[in-house]
């Protein structure tokens, strides 16, 4: 039997960004993934990092490409109504956001943990869970057709919406709340230059979109879709051509059009399951939570549970007090609820939801009107969009 301190599930960013931090404090960590290494860096997710997560990368020793090649943001455009209106996160909070793709924060932890030649097993599946009310919890996998178990001190569980760690958790000890929205969003990467210097997000009656990048070269764009639609139902010159629509005239006359290189339909969840704590097992990113991309929040979440979850293991293994651990789950979903709240808003503020009548999509115009003249508003939007203090 193999033995270590921590056994993280899960080597997307914040399982790699955990490990990460505790070999940075000294603490023997094990990584295991069901995926391979390869398959892991395949997956386009989020770009959008809040000054908090970038102190966290620079703190696993990953921040000078992140700094080389991130492009830092001080506001963002609300589209509605033909026009656009920026709010300015730099006057408004005295803070920024900076656009660096989570593939390339997962690729530069990779090659940061396979600098300290900290073990991560990829292509290790059937893993599976116990004793995690013990002092000495276990977890089993296979790996090239043998079954490895390791006994550790603690557990996290890193594995996303659909891994093994939360379904593991007896359902009398964890309470979930859900809501799935009656839309999804259809996204596209395309090797064109963006928009505009800024992200620029549009209600329109058509439907929701929204305008981002991930370089100077490179742009990510969504527009709201049905439930049902497929990839299929949008070849590259339809979505071009929807997404015009969408927005002003002066953002349709700067699209620049070009083969996708990559297009997917992800539907949007809010999601919450607490305590983010059984026994020795922990909770972290994903697997404890899911937030709809609105707000740009997803990634940014499970950084914080992982600064959490890294600090209470410091402090464990440094002091033998429990504390930080025992409110690990507290802490964590303080911050996850306040981001939950804002996604929600913003999700609100800017899609058409299918069941809305004429008085809901009246309601919803004041609201874009009001954060168009109010420097208040703005403030509040501005406040939660670059990131509430950990």
């Amino acid at each position: 039997m193999m033995r270590t301190q921590v056994v993280i599930i899960g080597a997307g960013p914040a399982g790699l960004l955990l490990g990460q931090l505790l070999q940075k404090h000294g603490i023997d960590n094990v990584i295991l993934e069901q995926r391979s290494g390869e398959y892991v860096l395949s997956r386009v997710r989020a770009g959008l990092i809040e000054e908090g997560t970038v102190g966290l990368l620079e703190r696993a020793g990953i921040g000078a490409r992140l700094h080389r090649e991130g492009l830092v943001h001080e506001g963002i455009e609300i589209s509605f109504g033909g026009g656009r209106h920026r709010i300015d996160f730099r006057k408004l909070t005295g803070n920024a956001v900076t656009v660096y793709g989570q593939t390339e924060i997962t690729r530069d932890l990779m090659e940061a943990r396979g600098a300290t030649g900290a073990p991560t097993h990829y292509e290790a599946p059937a893993v599976s869970l116990h004793d995690m009310t013990s002092q000495r919890p276990r977890v089993r996998y296979r790996k090239d057709g043998v079954q490895v178990e390791i006994e550790c001190d603690f557990i996290a569980g890193c594995d996303g919406f659909h891994g093994v760690s939360r379904q593991t958790i007896p359902e009398a000890a964890i309470r979930t709340y859900e809501r799935v929205h009656p839309f999804g969003w259809l996204g596209i990467l395309s090797e064109t230059p963006p928009t505009s210097q800024e992200l620029i997000y549009v209600n329109h009656q058509r439907g929701f979109a929204v305008c981002s990048m991930r370089s100077h070269t490179r742009s990510r764009l969504y527009i709201q879709c049905r439930l049902d639609d497929t990839v299929e139902d949008w070849p590259d010159e339809r979505f071009w051509a929807e997404l015009k629509l969408r927005v002003d005239h002066d953002a349709a006359a700067a699209i620049v059009t070009g083969a996708s290189i990559e297009k997917s339909i992800a539907p949007l969840r809010s999601f919450v399951a607490e305590p983010m704590r059984f026994g020795r097992l922990f909770l972290a990113g994903d697997a404890a939570h899911i937030v709809p991309p609105t707000g740009a929040k997803g990634l940014n979440l499970a950084a914080s549970d992982v600064y959490f979850l890294s600090e209470a293991l410091a402090e464990f293994y440094e002091t033998k007090s429990s504390s930080g651990l025992d409110a690990y789950s507290d802490r964590a979903l303080a911050r996850v609820w306040q981001a939950e709240r804002f996604s929600w808003w913003m999700t609100r503020l800017l899609h058409r939801f299918p069941e809305d009548s004429g008085f809901d999509q009246k309601v919803q115009r004041a609201e874009l009107e009001y954060l168009a003249r109010s420097v208040s508003a703005q403030a509040a939007l501005a406040e939660n969009y670059v990131g509430l203090p950990y």
